[in-house]
């Protein structure tokens, strides 16, 4: 739990609703006549503290425990809904496609990965990968 009641506020609201603009909005009432634009930059500014992030992510796994939800259930739903896809009367090749593709998010292969080798020299231009 944070120590500032607002941003305690402000990390629940956010969790609850998805919304960081709202999420200011209603934790810091002093904010009620700002510009819409004022509220989103405020809003995304505390979202990146790391106290606020720490927050929110403790608050994600607590409800992700509360509702019996690990990594290694999702994969399994995952799995039958591929299995249903494929063997369905007419088979859903982009179904268990996708299914494949949110198995691979959840585990982090989704991610480009670039090796850096130190023999290698970085090009100067878009035009030197394309030549």
């Amino acid at each position: 739990m944070l120590q500032n009641p607002k941003e305690e506020k402000y990390c629940l609201i956010w969790h609850e609703s998805g919304n960081k603009t709202k999420a200011y909005r209603e934790s810091h009432p002093n904010s009620a006549n700002w510009k819409d634009v004022t509220i989103h930059n405020k809003a995304s500014a505390l979202s990146k503290r790391g106290d606020i992030m720490a927050r929110f992510s403790e608050l994600q796994n607590e409800a992700l425990a509360s509702h019996g939800i690990t990594i290694k259930s999702l994969l399994d739903e995952l799995d039958e809904a591929r299995v249903i896809a494929i063997t369905a009367e007419t088979p859903q090749s982009s179904a268990a496609i996708s299914a494949t593709m949110n198995k691979a998010k959840l585990v982090g292969l989704d991610k480009n990965v670039l090796e850096v080798n130190a023999n290698v020299t970085t090009r100067a231009t878009l035009d030197d990968f394309y030549n």
